[in-house]
């Protein structure tokens, strides 16, 4: 059987708070235990009005503390947005506190808009140094420690999973030399997926990490007793993508009957695909 697992953006409310949000994600992720899920993933997203997981490392320990067995991690830390020591000394920290339970996705893309970008004080050319990042990042998790000479504590010796994700070829490529898995980002560019995935799988070079190519999809999935149900539950997502496509990010609406949808915003999220499963 595939195991299934989770991708969480801690969605806020429309009317409640970050709080709410949160403790949301606490109670999904015990539940998603309960029932067999295998992983557990929150996402980083920065300066978005509807997402509580921006602090993305101190969200994973909200959850983690919280469960004992489901794997907890991130789907991804936007890594061009760090410095590579401090996600190792934040995962190390985390390895430490639940050990063999934390992954470690990576992902490239700013997770912002440019305004958000210039306060994380990210360059323009940061997701070029994206390959060297993540092999300096891998280096830290060495139990002798980096080739640099920085050691990170905690951090050195951690055995951590690392993944990476992408949308496009790039990091399917990226991933396949490095002998790393690859998450694709499916929910959202379903056209690039099976190009993506041939070609992760046919330059994959096995490496200490991993022997063989090793894929998972992230695809949205409305569950419901009915068709007509799940299609319902569905527009609370569709509105909220609607929403940030048209530049008025906002939080996450009550879903809404077809008849009773803007014109302007029906359209619109008609053409967002999103995976209904009866």
């Amino acid at each position: 059987m595939i195991p299934l697992s989770i991708l969480d953006l801690s969605f806020i409310r429309e009317g409640g708070t970050v709080r709410d949000a949160l403790l949301e994600s606490r109670a999904q992720a015990i539940h998603a235990e309960q029932l067999g899920y295998h992983r557990y993933w929150v996402a980083e997203h920065h300066a978005m009005p509807g997402i509580a997981s921006a602090a993305t490392s101190v969200v994973l320990g909200h959850l983690a503390a919280a469960t004992t067995s489901i794997r907890i991690g991130a789907g991804g830390i936007m890594l061009p947005n760090h410095a590579p020591l401090i996600i190792a000394e934040q995962f190390g920290t985390l390895n430490a506190l639940f050990p063999d339970r934390i992954d470690l996705g990576l992902g490239r893309a700013p997770g912002s808009d440019q305004r958000t970008l210039r306060a994380l004080r990210r360059h323009g050319d940061t997701a070029e140094q994206f390959p060297g990042d993540v092999l300096e990042l891998m280096d830290y998790f060495l139990p002798t420690g980096a080739s640099n000479g920085v050691t990170a504590v905690p951090g050195a010796g951690s055995d951590i999973p690392v993944w990476l994700l992408g949308s496009s070829l790039f990091s399917a490529q990226l991933a396949a030399a490095l002998g790393l898995p690859f998450a694709f980002a499916s929910h959202f560019a379903p056209q690039m997926m099976e190009q993506a995935i041939d070609l992760y799988r046919s330059s994959f070079r096995p490496s200490e990490r991993l022997k063989a190519p090793y894929v998972m999809l992230a695809v949205n999935v409305i569950a419901a007793d009915t068709h007509g149900e799940a299609e319902f539950l569905a527009t609370s997502r569709r509105l909220f993508i609607a929403a940030l496509r048209h530049g008025r990010p906002g939080r996450l609406l009550p879903p809404v009957a077809p008849e009773d949808q803007p014109g302007r915003t029906r359209s619109a999220i008609n053409s967002i695909p999103c995976r209904v499963s009866p």
